[in-house]
């Protein structure tokens, strides 16, 4: 279990009991989520609480934004729970204890912007201990009923972003279409130039008809961050 803080410039993340820690893919998403004129935002499965915190940050100055997260294991929404009440954003913050499925059927508002950095280890291929298994294994939350939940709860122009390895992004892809939803922006993450593409980062809209592909390389020689990525998380990291 993690056990240490994660320190970003504006706020200190606790990690005790989570499912997963604070990584690479949850500050990606949190970075490069279109957060134009999202006044009401859904972060599913918020682990320690982090993408959610990220997205306060960057609409910190614009009135009547609001952010619900939810989380189905209960240590960690408690943990997200304490991390919001501790930043400067915790007017703005609230975590749910329930799954998604549950969350969507109860919901009184639809939002404008829905972020998840889904599980994504299949029956064949499971996490190595059982607390992190609940967050990555997509018993906890399989992809198509995660999708039907968006579309129950995404706003007709809102969008919906997540963050998966690629032959999963691929998949869900092809099972957002007969959800009404349709992929419009992606870009493909490389740790490095001479390695493949590791993870995709997938906006979803119930309007199909925009589409951008760009990349993105996290490292240049050694473990130096590449210039874009830094420029991506330059208000994050420390």
């Amino acid at each position: 279990m993690a056990s240490s803080e994660f320190h970003f410039k504006r706020c200190s993340i606790a990690q005790d009991g989570v499912t997963q820690q604070v990584g690479t893919d949850a500050v990606l998403l949190g970075a490069w989520a279109n957060v134009a004129e999202a006044h009401r935002m859904l972060d599913i499965g918020t682990g320690t609480g982090v993408i959610a915190l990220m997205l306060a940050q960057r609409t910190e100055n614009i009135p009547q934004v609001w952010i619900d997260a939810v989380e189905i294991h209960p240590a960690s929404a408690a943990c997200a729970g304490l991390n919001f009440a501790a930043s400067p954003w915790s007017d703005r913050l609230r975590v749910w204890e329930m799954s998604v499925q549950e969350f969507a059927q109860n919901a009184e508002h639809q939002f404008d912007l829905i972020v998840s950095n889904p599980p994504f280890f299949s029956e064949t291929t499971r996490a190595p201990d059982e607390t992190r298994r609940l967050g990555r294994h997509t018993a906890t939350l399989p992809p198509g009923e995660m999708l039907a939940a968006v579309r129950r709860l995404l706003a007709p122009g809102g969008r919906f972003v997540v963050v998966l390895p690629v032959q999963e992004g691929l998949r869900l892809c092809e099972l957002s279409v007969p959800n009404g939803l349709y992929w419009t922006r992606i870009l493909e993450v490389r740790a490095r130039r001479d390695k493949p593409v590791e993870r995709l980062l997938i906006q979803f809209e119930k309007n199909p008809y925009n589409f951008q592909r760009t990349s993105l390389l996290i490292y240049e020689e050694g473990l130096r961050y590449s210039n874009e990525y830094q420029e991506l998380t330059k208000d994050f990291y420390l």
